[in-house]
């Protein structure tokens, strides 16, 4: 599907300083092939509606009736009103304020969120944003920037891609857990000759990233699931769990791993088997 078939996500300004562009924000991904399941009653085969129901009581109660609560002791909330939340609710300014520009290294990848394309929206102002995009590109900068979403303010990372800027959303310092806040154990020093086994198997697997090379295994399953259904046919597993061997020998694991991976080398001649060993010693 062309990109400009679909709907923009936000439409706006991008401004940096004095200057500023209309855009329009696309999503990047999408979850419209996910199979999605509705509740079904077997008995008449019609969808299941949930109701708001009173935990307490176990009465009906209208959702127009509904007000929103914050727990902050056990069965204990403060009620929060519509007019009260609106009160505090951030107004979409419609624009993304550029207001720093940063090395794309000096960002952990734990901050990067949701991507989206940035396309100029429509002929006015696309000059003005191939300056901001092309002077960007010069000199290999990313643009930190802020937008209102649906009510809430976002952080966003502005870089180069093909035709337009990739924003991505980033999530705040409150928001991203280090590694250093878990109780990982400490890691010993890896035998050399496990290393260089490790390694050997590591430069058998080497390629490019192909996103195409990896499907959904269970989103396929799924399908091939309801097509076999849908036609009445008996239902046979698609594929086998592997099995989770427990580990013995780590070094006879690597060599195993190392003979199965890719292509199995050719059977060395006594001369080359005689010289591997020695280096091995």
């Amino acid at each position: 599907m062309p990109l400009r078939a679909v709907r923009p996500t936000w439409q706006g300004h991008l401004r940096l300083s004095l200057v500023t562009c209309p855009v329009a924000l696309y999503p990047a991904t999408t979850e419209t092939e996910t199979v999605r399941f509705n509740l079904i009653n077997p008995s008449t085969n019609n969808r299941i509606r949930m109701k708001t129901v009173d935990a307490g009581t176990g009465e009906e109660v209208s959702r127009g009736d509904l007000v929103k609560g914050y727990q902050i002791a056990k069965n204990e909330y403060v009620l929060l009103e519509k007019d009260e939340l609106d009160a505090v609710k951030l107004e979409s300014t419609r624009i993304i304020d550029i207001e720093k520009f940063v090395p794309r290294e000096s960002i952990d990848r734990l901050y990067w969120d949701v991507p989206y394309h940035l396309l100029p929206d429509g002929k006015t102002g696309t000059e003005a944003f191939a300056v901001i995009r092309e002077a960007m590109q010069q000199k290999k900068m990313v643009a930190i920037g802020r937008l209102v979403m649906s009510t809430r303010e976002r952080i966003c990372a502005l870089e180069i891609e093909e035709g337009g800027l990739l924003l991505t959303t980033l999530s705040t310092a409150e928001e991203v857990r280090h590694v250093r806040e878990l109780d990982a154990p400490d890691l010993p020093k890896a035998d050399p000759r496990m290393l260089d086994i490790a390694g050997k198997i590591i430069e058998q697997q080497a390629g490019d990233f192909d996103p195409a090379e990896f499907k959904d295994r269970y989103e396929d399953a799924l399908r091939a699931l309801i097509q076999q259904k849908a036609k009445g046919r008996p239902v046979r597993p698609t594929f086998e769990a592997e099995r989770n061997e427990k580990v013995v020998d780590l070094m006879e694991a690597l060599r195993k791993s190392l003979g199965e991976t890719g292509q199995k080398p050719r059977a060395p001649s006594r001369r080359k088997a005689g010289a591997g060993r020695k280096r091995a010693a």
